[in-house]
């Protein structure tokens, strides 16, 4: 039983290891190619922070650039390829239940056309990860992980991948759950709608003062972003604002928006910031201490 555990475990892990090995040597397809997509979308959007940038005294190399790109890199590659392991033993669990992705399903996706299809993946997807962004702010215990997040005081694109490991831990179970809820349907093309998210995550990150215009009320935006990340919160939201990943109007209708004006020089960080460790590996320990 124990072997047929640690089996699990590591087969997984290294077949993710092989699927990242593969992209790196452009053995998939370039319009699937997960590694290299994110170092063309970070250049790009890095590229625009240089030529457009909104805070033109923050340096190019901002405070924390490279330490910002270590994130991003371990939990984009390095830790989801450990975590890996866990849901394909939550996988073989569930099937002793005849639990299957088709368990919990409310919608069928399969019948619609292939728009329809990635529209409504993004927006369940991304109402889910909303749902789970609030609750980082509201429980204490979440809070202390997601202040790692939050510790950034200059904002650039590399930002959107500052996160402590642990989030994973709540963001992924939470990610599958509404993959079930959709049937257990993940379209063939869901590489378009994780393309996309990263290039909306790392514009809200970056230097840069947009807004969409009317646009705004849909998709989340550097401007509104920022308000997120800021020290100072106002007093009828407490627990924080702008909450949106990807899309901006779940605060809009749930009231926890907050853009009073386009301002970019504000101060950035939590109350007791202070504390927080400035290395990579430090801030990766930082919550646990607290717990006990």
């Amino acid at each position: 039983m124990l072997g047929s555990f640690f089996s699990v475990l590591w087969e997984s892990f290294i077949g993710t290891l092989a699927y990242y090995k593969a992209n790196i040597l452009f053995e998939v397809p370039w319009y699937q190619n997960y590694f290299y997509g994110l170092i063309l979308i970070s250049l790009v959007i890095w590229g625009l922070e240089i030529v457009f940038p909104w805070r033109k005294n923050q340096q190019v190399f901002r405070k924390d650039f490279f330490l910002d790109l270590g994130h991003m890199f371990f939990n984009f590659f390095l830790f989801s390829a450990a975590i890996s392991g866990f849901y394909a033993l939550l996988e073989s669990g569930f099937s002793q239940f005849n639990i299957d992705m088709k368990s919990l399903a409310l919608l069928s996706l399969d019948q619609l056309p292939m728009v329809a299809q990635l529209l409504l993946f993004f927006v369940v997807l991304d109402f889910v990860q909303w749902t789970t962004h609030v609750a980082l702010h509201r429980f204490e215990w979440l809070w202390r992980f997601h202040q790692v997040h939050h510790s950034v005081k200059e904002m650039g694109f590399a930002a959107h991948f500052r996160y402590h490991w642990m989030e994973n831990i709540l963001y992924k179970p939470l990610k599958t759950l509404g993959v079930m809820l959709l049937g257990g349907f993940e379209p063939e093309q869901a590489y378009i709608v994780h393309f996309a998210a990263i290039t909306i995550g790392h514009l809200n990150h970056a230097n840069l003062g947009l807004t969409y215009g009317p646009f705004k009320y849909l998709l989340n935006n550097p401007v509104m972003h920022l308000y997120h990340h800021a020290k100072a919160l106002p007093k009828e939201h407490p627990f924080g604002v702008n909450f949106g990943i990807s899309l901006s109007v779940w605060d809009y209708l749930f009231r926890s928006s907050f853009v009073p004006r386009k301002e970019a020089h504000l101060e950035l960080g939590y109350e007791g910031d202070e504390q927080m460790p400035s290395s990579f590996v430090a801030q990766h320990l930082y919550g646990f201490k607290k717990m006990q």
